[in-house]
């Protein structure tokens, strides 16, 4: 018997056949997950139909959910987590570059970005970056979807409980399983045997359920083939936030998860 389904997603905020959001669809039962298949979705509105099925689901998607509160108070924006992405979603990508390009060069060197309050814990990049990697960009282009599909995001915002969206990230648990090893690259010159290796490494670590999760992963010859092979590591991102999705099932409603402290503006990363 299988569990409800469960889907990882890598995002990409500028969706196309080159750079496509992946997701990585599956079931866990009895600590193993078993990925069923990887979809690719080339635009934000294919992107928009998937989140609007009427099927349930568990999700973890790797982009953030929320800005840093220091960040919001400093701009005088709305302190309420729903008001305060309608707030964001009115802006143009050129003006969010703008506004938050200005509150970086009022501070010093080596704090230009505000931080939320697991970033660091975590290793995630500043929800407000906007280049390498650009998150804001991510959260601009996503979160207004979520929020227009209906689905249910735990301690953020109460809406379809059948549809869970979390905020999931992969490096956090790549970084657990092989540590700072560099593992994907989206440029052909450095798409190295050192990062084949790598993934190799981590899709065994997944599959020997080396990891705190107490979870194991399920692939076939063909699907651990497929993941080695894509060398910009997208498909593999999708299936570590498959697992980390997971693990948020089974820790099950309300919170899936998530700690009771955490900010209800910024949001958390799941298993952080």
């Amino acid at each position: 018997m299988t569990g409800p389904l469960l889907l990882g997603c890598d995002f990409s905020s500028s969706p196309s056949r080159r750079k496509a959001i992946v997701l990585a669809l599956g079931h866990e039962a009895g600590g193993r997950v078993r990925l069923a298949s990887l979809e690719k979705i080339t635009s934000l509105d294919a992107f928009d139909q998937w989140l609007a099925q009427p099927r349930a689901w568990v999700g973890g998607f790797d982009f953030p959910f929320g800005l840093p509160r220091e960040l919001v108070e400093h701009l005088g924006w709305p302190l309420r987590w729903r008001e305060c992405i309608e707030h964001y979603a009115q802006f143009t990508r050129a003006e969010i570059r703008s506004t938050f390009a200005r509150f970086c060069d009022a501070r010093p060197a080596g704090g230009k970005f505000a931080n939320r309050a697991f970033d660091k814990l975590a290793g995630s990049s500043p929800s407000m970056k906007w280049v390498n990697p650009p998150v804001a960009y991510m959260l601009h282009a996503a979160m207004p979807l979520l929020l227009a599909a209906g689905v249910h995001i735990p301690g953020l915002h109460a809406a379809d409980e059948r549809r869970v969206a979390l905020e999931a990230y992969p490096g956090l648990l790549a970084r657990e399983l092989i540590g700072r090893r560099s593992y994907k690259s989206d440029e052909k010159s450095r798409q190295t045997a050192d990062r084949l290796i790598a993934r190799k490494d981590l899709i065994t670590a997944l599959e020997n359920g080396r990891t705190r999760l107490r979870l194991r992963l399920k692939l076939t010859n063909a699907q651990r083939d497929a993941l080695v092979q894509d060398a910009s590591g997208d498909s593999l991102d999708a299936v570590l936030c498959l697992v980390q999705a997971a693990w948020a099932q089974r820790e099950g409603a309300p919170r899936y998860g998530l700690p009771e402290h955490m900010d209800a503006l910024e949001g958390w990363i799941v298993t952080a």
